[in-house]
């Protein structure tokens, strides 16, 4: 028996396991029980049985093809990582300089960080409504963005562009960044965003910079 029978068998559609899925690929962090099982509009148990057929299916359990990634429990919830094993070619993908596009939600995080450089990432995090801790480092290992001194009061290590920013812009310093209004209809500032406005979108211009670094 497959572990998808297995599951339909245990009260798992295919639909809710593919949802499952859905919601740790879009994820920058963790997900709990609790968050998924609210995504699903299922209980928490439900949730946890979905995550373990999806962990048996993706090691090959029942003769399925073993996966290229796993789900694994980190931070207090679920995310979905490459397995171990194939870490080398990973490495090999990522710092080959593919050119990897930077994903909507970091996009966003290095649009916040430019305009308001220096920054802490907690004030990034607030102004953009979501965990930003992963972002950040794709970002840092990028070399899109690194640690510009930490914050006198907090303490917090405080973080801004880099030159390859800039040259990937194909601009020779901030000042020439464009203003922000006029690439966001309807928010005058960042300051009304952090005050309830719509969350900061991509800037037109930062979809220029796609990862030539990798992870």
């Amino acid at each position: 028996m497959s572990d998808s029978q297995e599951s339909l068998e245990a009260g798992l559609s295919e639909g809710l396991l593919a949802a499952v899925e859905a919601v740790l690929m879009v994820a920058d962090g963790p997900v709990s029980a609790a968050e998924l099982a609210r995504a699903l509009d299922e209980d928490e148990s439900t949730a946890e049985a979905a995550i373990a057929a999806l962990q048996a299916e993706y090691a090959g359990g029942a003769g399925a093809r073993p996966r290229g990634f796993e789900i694994r429990r980190s931070g207090g919830g679920w995310r979905v990582y490459a397995r171990p094993e194939h870490r080398e070619v990973v490495e090999r993908f990522v710092l080959s300089g593919q050119r990897v596009r930077l994903s909507q939600a970091a996009l966003e995080t290095l649009a916040v960080i430019a305009y308001r450089q220096p920054v802490a990432r907690s004030e990034v995090a607030a102004i953009r409504g979501v965990n930003v801790d992963s972002v950040v480092k794709t970002l840092q290992h990028r070399e899109l963005i690194d640690e510009q001194g930490v914050h006198p009061a907090t303490g917090a290590t405080l973080y801004g562009t880099t030159r390859l920013f800039l040259e990937r812009l194909g601009i020779e310093s901030l000042e020439e960044l464009p203003q922000i209004s006029p690439l966001l209809p309807g928010v005058g500032d960042l300051e009304e965003i952090e005050t309830g406005e719509p969350e900061l979108g991509a800037v037109d211009a930062a979809e220029t910079v796609e990862g030539e670094r990798g992870l």
